[in-house]
């Protein structure tokens, strides 16, 4: 099966700014798809309730891995309460659209920022 991806996704798909792992996390989301294997582990460091740093591990395909780190850019900066906001056609939009078998991969993201969220919360 083949995908048109947009050059926004092949970007960030070639060459991942966020890849990686923060040392000492403030919060960490881990969501995965069963249906088609995706994995995101998304890590969050945190002060004075402001995302100062998001990197993520993702098992997936291009549009997971672009979602995941088009997302850290995104949080980056920004309070809890705002980076709650983001939503998957935020991230969709931002990516100069998806193809529809692949809308979920933006949906895991938001998830693992969620959970991420939460864990930090958890963790207070």
């Amino acid at each position: 099966m083949s995908f048109q991806y947009s050059d926004e996704i092949l970007r960030r798909f070639r060459n991942p700014k966020n890849a990686g792992e923060i040392k000492n996390p403030d919060g960490i989301g881990m969501v995965g798809n069963r249906s088609c294997g995706d994995v995101m582990h998304l890590y969050i460091k945190v002060e004075n309730n402001k995302i100062v740093d998001a990197k993520f591990k993702t098992l997936g395909c291009a549009a997971a891995i672009s979602f995941s780190d088009l997302l850290c850019d995104m949080v980056k900066n920004q309070n809890i309460e705002d980076a709650l906001k983001l939503t998957k056609d935020d991230l969709v939009k931002k990516l100069g659209g998806v193809p529809a078998p692949k809308l979920h991969c933006s949906l895991l993201a938001v998830d693992a920022l969620h959970k991420a969220i939460e864990d930090f919360k958890n963790k207070k």
